[in-house]
């Protein structure tokens, strides 16, 4: 029986995967580690996660449930403060709710919003993209003249008149879980745009080379020449603008919550853990609108900086 000849310095077994080390000798993952700032934005986005993943098992309460809240315990301020409290690390609100519990709570559901308000928006606005800029005619002219009648409105505005139709026609129907996905169907109706026209002009470019004219010759369907073939090739745009439009998911989430269409005080997202919070801030009670505040900024600030990273990692010209 033959030994077969292991390479110095590696052991039978012990080598990474191909796809592994391909991922580790990237470009994309040199710029990665050759930016401080972007690592710890990385590391800062992915503890968020994480903390809004486990959040049951770090908090002290879950503040969605009444039966956990008592009002003797409104109001105290943080810990290391001289009227603090244990467990209360950043303090109570008004009803009784641990913040530090609110915000991880809060965090989830500012994330869950965001999140699939982006792969909403990014299914719409890819399917759009993909049908006007394949077929053009008067496809592509319809298509894009909603995308410029909608671009000529900020996007706040479309989400809150999306949240207002819903309301007057559903009223007092709307429980927690349904005004969650009224949010994310008016999220993603005002953010399909971007990706539409994104993926429109790199689909004119694509449907002209060779790889397309062949699969045409051999009498692939279109919708099998763009999703498995020309969409492949226009996923560096859309992951700059799906990471870009985390952010601004979550931005406009908590706007609508700060104005009160959008999440309910039962179940509260960062949005409306700071519309509370503000109603007491000058009564004394800063902690309730600072931590929350600072975490929604904190979240908002790393995401960005991933996002001005990838769009400029996969730039060539920046390359």
């Amino acid at each position: 029986m033959s030994d077969a000849v292991v390479p110095h310095g590696e052991e039978r077994g012990a080598s990474p995967p191909g796809w592994f080390r391909r991922a580790l000798d990237s470009d994309l993952f040199y710029s990665f580690r050759r930016s401080r700032i972007t690592m710890i934005a990385a590391a800062v986005t992915v503890l968020f996660f994480l903390l809004a993943i486990f959040a049951s098992l770090l908090s002290v309460q879950n503040p969605f449930d009444p039966a956990q809240l008592q009002l003797m315990n409104s109001r105290i301020s943080p810990l290391w403060t001289a009227d603090g409290q244990s467990p209360f690390l950043l303090g109570t609100d008004e009803q009784g709710r641990d913040v530090f519990s609110a915000i991880l709570y809060g965090m989830r559901i500012s994330l869950v919003v965001g999140v699939l308000g982006v792969v909403f928006s990014g299914a719409l606005g890819i399917l759009l993209g993909l049908t006007a800029g394949y077929f053009g005619g008067a496809i592509d002219g319809l298509i894009m003249r909603i995308a410029d009648v909608q671009l000529s409105f900020p996007a706040i505005l479309i989400a809150l008149l999306i949240n207002g139709i819903a309301k007057s026609v559903f009223g007092n129907r709307l429980d927690e879980m349904s005004m969650l996905a009224v949010l994310v169907f008016a999220i993603g109706l005002s953010f399909w745009v971007q990706y539409a026209r994104t993926v429109r002009g790199s689909v004119m470019v694509e449907k002209n080379k060779d790889y397309v004219a062949a699969a045409q010759l051999i009498g692939l369907p279109a919708p099998v020449i763009m999703l498995r073939h020309v969409l492949p090739n226009t996923m560096g745009p859309i992951l700059v603008i799906a990471t870009i439009n985390l952010a601004l998911a979550i931005i406009t989430e908590a706007t609508l919550s700060f104005l009160g269409s959008g999440m309910p005080e039962t179940m509260p997202s960062l949005g409306t853990l700071i519309r509370i919070g503000n109603n007491y801030l000058f009564a004394g009670e800063w902690w309730i609108v600072a931590f929350p505040g600072i975490a929604l900024a904190v979240l908002i600030l790393s995401i960005n900086l991933l996002g001005d990273w990838l769009r400029d990692a996969l730039n060539p010209k920046l390359r």
